[in-house]
Order: C-alpha cells, then sequence, then structure tokens
C-alpha cells in the first residue's frame, strides 16, 4: 500500500520520523526486528497533518501568539490550546485524504477495532520524549469514528501539556508536525511497560516489569497499582504484587470502560516468572536493536497462534545519565567521579569547552552527557589508594565518600584491593592532585616548605610572567598554525598547574586548616575555628575580586545619572562607550574597564571556554554593581578587610589564650601559632591556580573565535558561536580544510539541548547507576535540610534563589540559595548574610569565599533551590551543617 498521506506501518523504519512522527518510526522499527510482535496497522503522514492545517489560516496566527507565552502562564496556555484544538477539530477531512484513510481499513475485516495514536515529529526521540502529551484512542469501530478520532489527534498537538513541554524544552512549536497510527486493536489479558534500565537509578543491567489486568490503560492513568518485578543478570531479585482492584477493558461497540477485579484475582501476580523473563529478553532485543534503553508498552493476548506478547511502543529512556566509554573498552567495571562536582560547575558543557578542558587537564577525563568524569578504578581497587581517595574525598565532599563507599559495599562489583602496599597516587580530577610532591597526605604533617610569604609572592609572579609570554607569543598566530602552537601552550599550562611548589604551598594551606579544626576540637571543643582564623587572609585573587566591585561602586555611587543608566542597561554589551558621555560617566567607565582587565576573563561555568566572560558581556556584572551602590556606604571593602582581619586577631589571641590555660598549654599554643601564621600564609593562594587557568582560557578563546569568524566570512560556519559544538579537533581541521559538517553542528546543538535537561551524579558507574549518597547524620533537627558545614555561624534571613548571577538582586540580610558557586559568584558574597548551594565541598570556592567573608555557609544541601521558595525566611547552621526553613 502506497498513498501520498497514508503509509503500510511495513513500509515504515527509523529514518521516517518526518514523515510518521516518532511514535510510527519505532513501531515500523520494531516491526522489522526478529521475534517482535506488533500489531498490524498503518500511519497517516504528517503531509495529512499539513494538509490539514493549510486549510485554516487562523491556527498559524495562533500559535504565533502561543509562541510567545511564557511556559509559566498556565491560564494563557490553557486558554489559547484549547482555541486552537476547537479550530483543528473543526477542519472538515478533505475528501482524497479520507479516501486514503478508508482504502488502510479495507483490509482488515468488517467491525475490526482500531487504536488510533498520535505520533508527532518531537515524539519519543532520544532527546525528547514527550510521554504522555498526546492523545491515544482505543476500542475505535468503523471508518467514520476512525476518521474522526485522527482529527483528534491532530488536535492534541496542541495539549496543555504538550505545549508547556515544548516551550519548557525550546521547541518551535511550527518545527513540530502530527502522525496518526492506525492500528489492529489488541484485547489482552495483561498489559503494562517494561523500562530495559531502571528508570531512578540509571542501572542498565537492571529491569523494571509493571504488570496489571486488561488495557494497559489502567497503569497509565494511575488507576491501578501495578504488579513490579526486578530483573537483573536472567534473574527476578525482587518483586511487588500489587492489589489490582480495577482494570480497563473494551466494549464490544467501541471505547472502553473501567471494571472492578475480581477479589480472588487482585493479589495475583498478572505475570507469571517465566513470562516475566520472555518478556525481559525481548526488551533486551529491542534496546539492541534500537541502540539504547527503553521505555516499552506490551501486551499479553492470545489469538489464532497462541499468547505472546505485543509491543505497542517503545521510546528512548530520555531521563538516564550517560555512561563515560572508557577507551580500553576491557569490558570491566569501572567507577567514575564528577568533575563538574569538584570544580563547582555542573552545568552541560558544549563540545569545545568539554575538549579543551581535556587537553588542559592534569588527569584522563571522559566525556558522557555534556560532562566529564574522571575514572577513579584504578585507584579504588589499590590498597593505598583507596584509603587516601576516601580520606580526601571525604574532607572535602561526604556525600560523594558515601557514594563511593555504596559501590564498595557491593563486594562483586570491583575486587578488593590486595594486601600488598601501593601508591596513593593524586586525588582524581583535582588541579593539583591529592599531594604534592615533598608533600603528605591529608591529615598529616604539614609539607615541608617555610612558612614564608615570598614563597607566594614569587609562584604569583612566575604566573603573570608565563601569560605575559602567552599573550605575547599567540599575536603571530593563525590558521592551523594557531592550533599547533595551542597544542605547546597547553604543556605549558600543564607545567604551570603542576608546579610541585605551587602544589606544596596549597596542600600546606589545606593540611594547616585541617590541623586546626582537628586539634582546637579536640583541646577546646571549638568546631571549625579556621574559619574564623582565615578571614581576610591575604593574596586571595577570589575574594579581593568581590571587594574590587566595591570601590567600582563607590565611583558609580556619587553621579545619580551613571546610576540610572546603569539601571537601564538590560542586555546592552556596549553601554560602556555610552556611559562616558554622562557627567561621572568617564569615572564610571574607567572604573568599570579596569575592574574588567584584571578580572574580565571570569564568568558563570568559567571552566567552559564557551561560556561568555564578563569581558565579553560586562552587563552580567551590572545587577552586582548596583546592589553594591545601595547597599554598602563608601569605603566598604577596606573596611570589611580590616574588619575580618581584626575579627581574625581577636579570635587567635582568645584561642592561644585558652591553650595556654590547659596541661601543657604553652606547647599547644606555640604549635597552634605557627598553625596559624601558617595557614594566614598560604590559604589565600589556593584561589590563584583557577584565575591563572581561566586567564589562559581567555587567551585561548580570543584566538580561536578569530579563526571561526574567518570561518563565518569563508562560508564554512553559519556563524561564530556555531565553533563551539566542534571539539577542539574538529575545530582545528575545519580550519585546515575549509569544510565543517553543518549537520554536525546541528547534531551537537540539539544533543546540548538535552544534557542540559540532565542532573549529573556525584558518582557513576559503568552500569549506568547514579549515586549521589546520603547524609548518615543524627543530629539534624526534623525537617531541616542537611548538607556540610564549611563556615562558622548562625545566620536568619530571607532565602533569594539564584540560577544566574546576572538576574540576582539582592538586599543587605539576604541568604544566597543557588545550585553552584564558582568563583565568579564572589561578587555577590559580599553583600549577602549566608550561602546555601547544591553542590559543594570544603575547600571549594565557595567555601573559601564564604569563609574569607565570614558567611555563615552550608553547601551539598540536595535540592536545595527546589526545597527552598525564593523569599522564604530561613536559618543557616554554617557550623552544624543544616539548614531550618523558618516560614
Amino acid at each position: 500500500m502506497t498513498e501520498p498521506y497514508v503509509l503500510d506501518l511495513h513500509e515504515v523504519d527509523a529514518s521516517l520520523v518526518a514523515v510518521v512522527g516518532g511514535k510510527g518510526a519505532h513501531l515500523g522499527a520494531l516491526a522489522r526486528i526478529d521475534g517482535i510482535r506488533v500489531p498490524d496497522g498503518f500511519c497517516v503522514t504528517t503531509d495529512a497533518f499539513r494538509r490539514v492545517m493549510a486549510l485554516a489560516p487562523a491556527v498559524g496566527e495562533q500559535v504565533d501568539e502561543l509562541a510567545r507565552v511564557s511556559a509559566d502562564d498556565r491560564e494563557a496556555i490553557r486558554t489559547l490550546s484549547a482555541r486552537i484544538r476547537r479550530t483543528v477539530e473543526g477542519i472538515a477531512v478533505p475528501d482524497e485524504l479520507a479516501e486514503a484513510v478508508v482504502r488502510g481499513l479495507d483490509r482488515f475485516c468488517e467491525g475490526t477495532a482500531f487504536a488510533v495514536r498520535s505520533s508527532a515529529t518531537a515524539e519519543d526521540l532520544p532527546t525528547a520524549s514527550f510521554a504522555g502529551q498526546q492523545d491515544t484512542y482505543l476500542n475505535v469501530v468503523g471508518p467514520e469514528e476512525v476518521l474522526r478520532q485522527v482529527s483528534r489527534c491532530w488536535a492534541s498537538l496542541f495539549t496543555e501539556r504538550a505545549v508547556t513541554y515544548r516551550l519548557r524544552n525550546s521547541i518551535d512549536h511550527r518545527a513540530v508536525h502530527m502522525g496518526v497510527v492506525v492500528q489492529q486493536m489488541v484485547f489482552p489479558q495483561a498489559a503494562g511497560v517494561l523500562f530495559t534500565a531502571d528508570p531512578v537509578s540509571g542501572h542498565r543491567k537492571t529491569a523494571t516489569v509493571e504488570a496489571a489486568f486488561g488495557l494497559g490503560e489502567a497503569l497509565v492513568s494511575g488507576l491501578v497499582n501495578p504488579d513490579v518485578f526486578t530483573v537483573r543478570h536472567g534473574e527476578i531479585v525482587d518483586r511487588a504484587i500489587g492489589s489490582k482492584q480495577r482494570a480497563v477493558h473494551a466494549l464490544p461497540d467501541g471505547g472502553t470502560r473501567e471494571v472492578p477485579v475480581d477479589a480472588r484475582r487482585q493479589e495475583q501476580p498478572a505475570l507469571t516468572g517465566a513470562q516475566v523473563l520472555e518478556l525481559v529478553w525481548l526488551g533486551r532485543r529491542i534496546e539492541a536493536h534500537l541502540g539504547c534503553p527503553q521505555d516499552i508498552e506490551w501486551c499479553l493476548a492470545e489469538d489464532e497462534s497462541g499468547t505472546g506478547f505485543r509491543i505497542v511502543q517503545s521510546r528512548p529512556i530520555t531521563t538516564l545519565f550517560p555512561v563515560p566509554v572508557p577507551e580500553t573498552g576491557d569490558g570491566d567495571n569501572h567507577v567514575y567521579l564528577s568533575v563538574g562536582h569538584q570544580q563547582m560547575m555542573t552545568d552541560a558543557m558544549r563540545p569545545l569547552g568539554l575538549s579543551m578542558w581535556q587537553l588542559t587537564a592534569m588527569a584522563p577525563m571522559l566525556e558522557a552527557g555534556g560532562r566529564l568524569f574522571v575514572d577513579a578504578t584504578a585507584r579504588l581497587t589499590s590498597p593505598a589508594g583507596r584509603t587516601a581517595l576516601l580520606d580526601m574525598v571525604g574532607r572535602s565532599d561526604p556525600l560523594t565518600r558515601d557514594a563511593l563507599e555504596t559501590v564498595l559495599d557491593r563486594e562483586d562489583f570491583l575486587p578488593a584491593p590486595p594486601d600488598a602496599p601501593g601508591d596513593a597516587g593524586d586525588a582524581p580530577g583535582s588541579p593539583a592532585g591529592g599531594r604534592g610532591p615533598g608533600g603528605k597526605r591529608a591529615g598529616g604533617a604539614p609539607a615541608p616548605i617555610e612558612t614564608d610569604p615570598a614563597i607566594v609572592k614569587e609562584l604569583i609572579e612566575r604566573s603573570q610572567a608565563s601569560l605575559a609570554t602567552l599573550r605575547r607569543d599567540i599575536r603571530a598566530k593563525s590558521g592551523p598554525e594557531l592550533f599547533d602552537f595551542l597544542l605547546e601552550a597547553f604543556t605549558e599550562h600543564k607545567r604551570v598547574l603542576s608546579d610541585p611548589l605551587s602544589i606544596q604551598v596549597i596542600m600546606a594551606g589545606m593540611e594547616a586548616t585541617w590541623w586546626l579544626n582537628d586539634r582546637l576540637q579536640e583541646w577546646l571543643g571549638e568546631k571549625n575555628a579556621a574559619d574564623t582564623l582565615t578571614l581576610s587572609a591575604p593574596d586571595n585573587i577570589t575574594s579581593e575580586m568581590g571587594l574590587a566591585l566595591l570601590d567600582v561602586a563607590d565611583v558609580v555611587r556619587p553621579h545619580p545619572q551613571v546610576v540610572a543608566f546603569l539601571q537601564g542597561v538590560g542586555d546592552h554589551d556596549a553601554f560602556l562607550e555610552k556611559l562616558a558621555e554622562l557627567p561621572g560617566g568617564a569615572e564610571a567607565r574607567d572604573a568599570i574597564e579596569a575592574y574588567l582587565d584584571r578580572y574580565g576573563m571570569r564568568c558563570v561555568g568559567e571552566i567552559d571556554i564557551t561560556r561568555p566572560r564578563w569581558r565579553e558581556r560586562p552587563t552580567a556584572l551590572v545587577p552586582a554593581l548596583l546592589d553594591n551602590v545601595r547597599n554598602f556606604a563608601p569605603g566598604a571593602a577596606r573596611q570589611r578587610f580590616e574588619q575580618g582581619r581584626q575579627e581574625a586577631y581577636k579570635k587567635e589571641q582568645d584561642v592561644l589564650a585558652r591553650l595556654r590555660a590547659l596541661p601543657d598549654g604553652a606547647e599547644k599554643a606555640d604549635e597552634t601559632k605557627r598553625m596559624i601564621d601558617r595557614v594566614r600564609t598560604f590559604i589565600g593562594y589556593r584561589e590563584y591556580p583557577k584565575y591563572d587557568v581561566i586567564s589562559r582560557y581567555f587567551i585561548y578563546k580570543q584566538a580561536l573565535m578569530e579563526e571561526a569568524e574567518g570561518l563565518v566570512r569563508a562560508g564554512v560556519l553559519a556563524k561564530q558561536e556555531d565553533a563551539f559544538y566542534l571539539t577542539f579537533q574538529e575545530l582545528h581541521e575545519a580550519v585546515r580544510t575549509r569544510r565543517a559538517d553543518p549537520g554536525l553542528v546541528d547534531r551537537r546543538k540539539e544533543a546540548f539541548r538535552s544534557y542540559e535537561a540532565l542532573t549529573p551524579p556525584r558518582v557513576l558507574t559503568s552500569d549506568g547507576e547514579a549515586l549521589n549518597g546520603a547524609y548518615r547524620r543524627d543530629d539534624v533537627p526534623d525537617g531541616a535540610l542537611a548538607g556540610l558545614p564549611v563556615s562558622a555561624g548562625t545566620v536568619e534571613g530571607r532565602a533569594r534563589v539564584v540560577h544566574d548571577i546576572a538576574d540576582a538582586e539582592l538586599d543587605a540580610g539576604d541568604i544566597l540559595v543557588t545550585t553552584y558557586t564558582d568563583p565568579s559568584w564572589s561578587p555577590l558574597f559580599v553583600g549577602i548574610a549566608g550561602l546555601v548551594t547544591e553542590v559543594g565541598g570544603l575547600m571549594t570556592h565557595g567555601a573559601v569565599i564564604a569563609r574569607e567573608y565570614g558567611l555563615p555557609a552550608v553547601v551539598g544541601v540536595n535540592d536545595a533551590t527546589r526545597l527552598i521558595q525564593d523569599g522564604q525566611r530561613i536559618r543557616v547552621h554554617g557550623t552544624d551543617g543544616y539548614v531550618e526553613i523558618l516560614r
């Protein structure tokens, strides 16, 4: 059968999504798999949908109006989508189209019942499932009724659910078209869903079967508690038999009805154990053929060939986090650690950003889901490596340690480490590793370097000299020569990052912090004493960045016209040019320019080279600058720094006095004084290597963007930003050959959009299991949110949930609640009273700066931005590590 508007299901395959929609294309592909039985039928093509839409020009105007609505405006979506559906359902089906559908029905016996099912072109895709967004009509009998339900399926492209889903996923309404699948109805004794991977944990070797009596509609609609079977390695490892009190059955003359299940059957399983295993075996065949884990709808029915399973739908499980592919391809079990959780940037990265970080990182990294991971397997199977890694990770992020221990508790997943001693190595994924040459492990004695501020000064001077050389030498490079130069520059990049002296200084500061916290709690019962002792420590480039924006505010504040102008800047990044035309504007512009000269390479998510830097998008800083103008008096930067220094000095004197009163107090006080001097000398430098890295990244980016602009002029790329969707190596090849695959760029953009919707786990196994750990604590009050205490103190205030620094509007006393804070967030820290983040550790950037500014802070609070509502009053317990929601 070949009609312009109708295709037989056996004529369809996975390549015809644009012709028959996602569901139709998947069913066609399923029908081609040996041993997979798909109910017979045909597809009404998207050409038919377009033909009908052309008969009602008003629909186009209504869709344009709908495109301007916010995804959060539920009332507008409800009203407009209902209007469009009424319009579509009111369109008379053209005769030639109706005749084609009727011819498709003619090969079935008179009175045959059908399922009429929506099949949108953006449905059942690897990046967007649209599950349950459009309509299906069961037990439809007769040509007239089939045509009516086909029209309703077309209209269901504009259900509230589907419209909202498209708006939230940035899918153009006009770019989606509707096919319709018409299949012979199956009257099952049982039906349900099979997930070929665990949809919650992501475990790829665990299948879940949900089953109920009758049609699957009872399960999908939530009418029953289904039977749930868990299958792993060919065995049912868990089963829960639901109380199936109701079922949905087909009516003889069409339609369906809900019926009670006989009391004696309610507690009986809908499938036997053998049937469950057979179904999972079929699911594995489908998964292997389609290339990814599947969400499969099935029916168990009887016909002339006997009882067997029919597959009525299969779609990718789009919520699973992808699994890294090890370079070795050894087939062994692996454990991966999230780099984003260590770097305080868990957002998806574009291919250029991923490849640049891989090329400049100190440890091999694997990409999955737009994020980077380090394979920790070798460390975890080495005796000393396992102990050292768990110790290091545990101090920084207890959730990651708990996740690792969960995996290690399963003795069959990784081999137990041998008894022979081994080298602990460096902590995977950390820029400087877990220790430096000559250094000692966490909790041991400090690294053997003198407590001398001149060492930090020397390291900073080395960095500045290396950066100056890079800026000078890169100017003369272009074309393929630039890429060869950059590969050499990456070697210098790594050399600076792995400088033994730099690592010793970082470890000395961290170990002194741990020493002070451990000893002072043991000797004085003082929790996290180092938090106060490190206030206003010198040479902290990140905290200086926040204070420097206060100085810029001092320049802006005296000029009302400048303030008013900045309040109306919006997204106009060229505002600095116009600023000089205002009274006091030239002075304000110079102050902002000077700030950008020193810090303009920074931005939110700065480890991704594709993110716009402050120098490229200075408007990102304007909200924080205006907050400083409004909330602070002149000279606040100097006053805050001096206040912190005085508080640290008072704390030092208090601690030493109390120690001297103890037995052996003089010795304890002397040792503590040495550690205080050491931590204040070295802890600030902890932030400088990241500043060096990001400074280099901006230099690299500026050179690469010049090459990208050249590719745009040559017609190789459509726009400069398309280069972000090529890896460094692919961009090099495009520059060399003057050719690039536009289809690759489009596919990468689509993949990136799907990755943005995923949340990376702290730990990921090669089986796909995503683990985020849990706090094993009994000291958190009921209802409070547990986290990691990283900066001491208790504060109560208004929660401001902020996802982008450019959208922040903060008042004095507000508590910042966000997903993560990399160094670019530090300008906000000067004006807040406390900090809560979902991601973080004891020595991550947000924690270090919170302590520097004396802000009570709790990090690693799971789902904080969802559980805490913007504007709620909360209390942050930065010493004890929990957050109370007050009202």
